[in-house]
């Protein structure tokens, strides 16, 4: 795949990893290898949620081989949304990317993300070009997407593609998100409330090799379904608030004249 003409100033990528020692590595890999195309001004951060195999050393080791990766490491198991909170956190540069540690996607396709990136967009969301999961999880994943764009009114064809690039300032005005699997829908919705302007592309997706999802347990399915029903309740506040009509006051009585 051959890089985008246009040049970036500098680019932050970051993967949430939770047990994935066996894709890591060739991911950081990668990007290492992809990001000079683009940049000069770049760095590398992985998250480490918890992950109680040997993915903890393999990033320390790719730490110290390279000075552009940065590993952070979480004691404990925070959830995907806290996973992506301290990617937000710790990324320095001016464009965010994000992906999955578990290889069911492409880093080296940021490249068809990086020229939507112009000066009048803020998020160039990637969407599957066929899900490569299991029938129940294609299903669901479905029906998840569906009703989020129908109810949130979403820009974008498919909220739970984790390949996203974010101009930094656009994230800034967020806060803090949920730490369920619905971190992705509430970023992006609140992305859309302060103004973003999005773009999105077709990206390619694998079947997931090594590990197992944290997302698809009972536990996890049913705290993104909370987080869910509190986004859905404060989108239908907003726009009842938006929609009152303003006082209106009656008109002051004029004096008689005496």
């Amino acid at each position: 795949m051959t890089a985008p003409s246009q040049s970036f100033g500098s680019i932050s990528i970051f993967f949430p990893a939770f047990n994935d020692e066996r894709t890591i590595g060739d991911l950081v890999r990668t990007a290492l290898e992809i990001l000079p195309n683009f940049t000069d001004d770049y760095e590398v951060l992985v998250i480490n949620d918890g992950s109680s195999d040997e993915t903890p050393r393999v990033i320390d080791e790719l730490s110290r081989a390279h000075s552009q990766v940065k590993a952070i490491h979480h004691p404990m198991n925070r959830g995907y949304g806290g996973a992506l909170q301290s990617g937000f956190d710790h990324a320095s540069k001016d464009f965010v990317f994000y992906t999955d540690g578990d290889g069911q996607y492409d880093v080296r396709e940021i490249a068809r993300l990086l020229p939507l990136m112009t000066s009048g967009v803020d998020v160039v969301n990637g969407y599957k070009a066929k899900r490569a999961d299991s029938f129940h999880r294609v299903i669901i994943g479905k029906i998840y997407n569906r009703l989020a764009r129908l109810l949130f009114r979403l820009p974008i064809r498919d909220v739970d593609c984790d390949f996203r690039l974010i101009r930094r300032k656009a994230l800034q005005p967020i806060g803090k998100i949920s730490t369920s699997g619905a971190a992705c829908l509430e970023i992006i919705r609140k992305l859309k409330a302060n103004g973003a302007v999005f773009a999105e592309t077709e990206v390619s997706h694998y079947p997931r090799i090594h590990g197992h999802s944290q997302f698809f347990t009972f536990s996890s399915l049913m705290r993104t379904l909370y987080d869910f029903c509190g986004l859905l309740a404060q989108a239908f506040l907003s726009a009842f608030a938006s929609n009152r009509p303003a006082s209106i006051k009656a008109p002051a009585k004029k004096k008689e004249a005496i």
